[in-house]
């Protein structure tokens, strides 16, 4: 009898194991999470809708997903100071120069380029429409006191404005701040959206203007000026800074953003038949 019950407990303990050993096949296998990096990355070239039409095909490629944060040139670039992006997507040079001179970034690479463009209403109280001088038309928009727009928000496209109200001569600031100059401290959706509503003028980069569906009466006043060429750079974190493990990850970024592959889907990127932006190549001389 006792022989019995002995061969019945091992039989039961035998069993035992043999559950033991086949749970783990029994369970679904856990995915493993894909590396992912950040990317610090003006407004414009998100809101246009690029980086949600190549960076798929980068994760595609590589297994690399890129989480986007995207803010104006300056806040971009103060949050890669502080080390909470792996890489910068930007286009204000003066800001770059002064960022790599900090030795916050290396490498700096121009990945794509389009214009800015100054839009205004159809109705053109400055008479600045067809025109192709920047200069001039800022000149004629002070003297007709029409209402502006500016982002003010230290993005790349805030410090174009600002450069080229320099350049002409006048503090729109000092000049017009709270009458015809319209400081509104926000992104270039927002700016377009103040302008239409007020039918003012403004500068956008033409990638956000061609994707912004709120145009209303506005149109493009004045276009075709060497001096509103709108280059995007790609900066790579100095490791002596941050030292971060996933920076090796943002390398590869970079190099697939220019590598033929890249800059052909930079380039297919259209909105009703128009190019948004241009690879590096492309560029004018």
């Amino acid at each position: 009898m006792m022989c019995a019950k002995l061969s019945i407990l091992a039989w039961l303990i035998s069993g035992a194991r043999t559950a033991v050993l086949l749970i783990p096949a029994l369970l679904p296998l856990r995915a493993v999470a894909a590396p992912t990096i950040v990317l610090a990355s003006t407004t414009s070239v998100q809101d246009s809708g690029l980086l949600d039409r190549i960076l798929p095909a980068f994760a595609q490629a590589t297994g690399i997903e890129v989480r986007v944060i995207a803010q104006g040139t300056g806040q971009a670039l103060e949050t890669a100071r502080r080390g909470d992006a792996d890489i910068v997507l930007v286009h204000d040079p003066e800001a770059e120069e002064k960022f790599i001179g900090e030795g916050f970034g290396i490498d700096r690479r121009q990945i794509a380029w389009n214009d800015f463009v100054i839009v205004g209403p159809r109705d053109d109280p400055a008479h600045v429409s067809g025109g192709h001088d920047a200069d001039a038309a800022l000149r004629a928009i002070a003297a007709a006191q029409a209402p502006f727009v500016s982002r003010g928000d230290k993005s790349g496209t805030n410090a174009l404005e600002l450069r080229l109200w320099k350049a002409s001569g006048i503090d729109p600031a000092k000049e017009g701040a709270g009458r015809w100059y319209r400081d509104i401290g926000g992104g270039m959706g927002q700016a377009l959206n103040a302008t239409s509503a007020m039918a003012a003028y403004t500068i956008s980069d033409r990638g956000t203007w061609l994707s912004f569906g709120n145009k209303g009466k506005l149109i493009v006043s004045v276009e075709g000026d060497p001096n509103l060429i709108n280059r995007y750079d790609l900066i790579q974190l100095n490791p002596q800074k941050h030292g971060k493990d996933r920076l090796d990850d943002a390398r590869r970024l970079a190099e697939w953003l220019m590598s033929a592959e890249g800059q052909r889907a930079i380039g297919a990127y259209q909105l009703d038949g128009e190019q948004l932006f241009h690879p590096s190549a492309a560029e004018p001389k």
